[in-house]
């Protein structure tokens, strides 16, 4: 009688929104994801200001399909025009082509919140893969690029606590002047398309409509874009990680609710499907990447997944990704979904500020750092 062989598989360690786990990771070849396992999701009912809501719930039930899937989906008609992304591209490509030492005059200024310009060789979000091939430059959510906050002075201070903007997030990039303008546009944009996206999710958990829209008045948000110069040519890359798990960025889970992110025509973005096998997500022109981050799948009791995601540029040109980070206020709370639960569920999780829940991801990256 033939028995099947096993499949060969390696080992992948990962700080999880459950603490340190291993993973064990299929060896078989990259190939592109499947419409079943990252949807595309037509969201123009959302944005166009007309729908029923009939009409929007069954757009939210299309995201609840994707996020208790892979936990990943595409979107098109957002409402984000092509025109601020490609200013967006244009300009991020003009900042990150300049020499090293213009470059680092956008440092963060040592705040700790990592705003500014990162240099090659400094980022390592995962250990076991190695230091990132990338350049990135940062920003947090600053309340003066809020169209929705009206009174600067009205803001309280144990909000104000949590923002961590720098007062002029592109004083050092004056010698790129479009850099500044097309990101704060696209910080903007990311602004109105998360907030439409959060109220499609509450309707997918079988909440009101604006059930979420308190915790998001000053949101735990940021945007952080990516330069990923080509692997193989890439002169700051430390030669001990292994040739075949070099990466553009290292395996991960976004921390907060969920994330946006747009990436150009290059390539190079994979999740880690359910059956523990990296599949291509492949650009498609005019759309974002949705995927749900950490404290989602927590306040959802794990019916939501976030999943482990990386890049690995191996194409022959730069890559350029701008991933807009979403979550409720760090001064806000919350604790598992009373609709998530199913007949005599318990809730696996207790409620914990959004503040704590960062710093108690951000403590098990360093945890991961520090046992490899």
């Amino acid at each position: 009688m033939l028995t099947e062989t096993p499949l060969e598989t390696t080992s992948l360690r990962l700080a999880s929104p459950n603490g340190l786990v291993t993973r064990e990771i299929l060896q078989t070849p990259l190939r592109d994801a499947l419409p079943s396992e990252i949807p595309l999701i037509d969201i123009a009912e959302l944005v166009s200001g007309s729908s029923t809501l009939e009409q929007r719930k069954e757009i939210a039930a299309q995201i609840r399909c994707a996020a208790t899937n892979t936990g990943f989906f595409y979107i098109v008609n957002h409402g984000v025009p092509l025109e601020v992304t490609d200013a967006s591209n244009h300009a991020a490509r003009e900042f990150f082509r300049q020499d090293l030492a213009t470059k680092s005059r956008a440092t963060s200024d040592g705040t700790g919140f990592h705003n500014g310009y990162r240099a090659p060789n400094t980022q390592i979000i995962n250990p076991t893969e190695g230091v990132d091939i990338r350049e990135a430059f940062s920003l947090r959510y600053d309340p003066r690029w809020d169209p929705l906050v009206r009174d600067q002075n009205a803001i309280p201070q144990h909000v104000r606590d949590g923002f961590g903007y720098d007062e002029d997030a592109f004083a050092n990039t004056a010698n790129c002047p479009a850099f500044g303008e097309a990101l704060r546009v696209h910080f903007q944009a990311g602004l109105r398309l998360a907030r439409t996206l959060t109220r499609a999710f509450a309707l997918s958990l079988g909440l009101p409509e604006d059930a979420f829209d308190q915790k998001s008045e000053y949101p735990g948000c940021a945007m952080g874009v990516n330069y990923y110069p080509p692997i193989q040519g890439a002169e700051t890359v430390v030669e001990s990680a292994d040739a075949s798990t070099r990466v553009s960025i290292g395996s991960h889970t976004d921390f907060q609710l969920f994330t946006i992110l747009w990436q150009d025509d290059t390539g190079g973005l994979q999740v880690l499907n359910r059956e523990g096998q990296w599949i291509r997500a492949r650009p498609v022109r005019g759309s974002f990447i949705v995927n749900i981050a950490d404290f989602m799948q927590r306040i959802t009791n794990d019916l939501y997944i976030s999943t482990v995601h990386r890049a690995q540029n191996w194409s022959d040109r730069e890559r350029v990704s701008i991933a807009f980070f979403w979550g409720f206020g760090l001064h806000e709370s919350c604790g598992v979904l009373e609709t998530c639960l199913a007949a005599d569920e318990e809730p696996k999780y207790a409620e914990i500020s959004c503040r704590d829940w960062v710093k108690k991801r951000l403590k098990d990256m360093q945890k991961l750092k520090s046992k490899e």
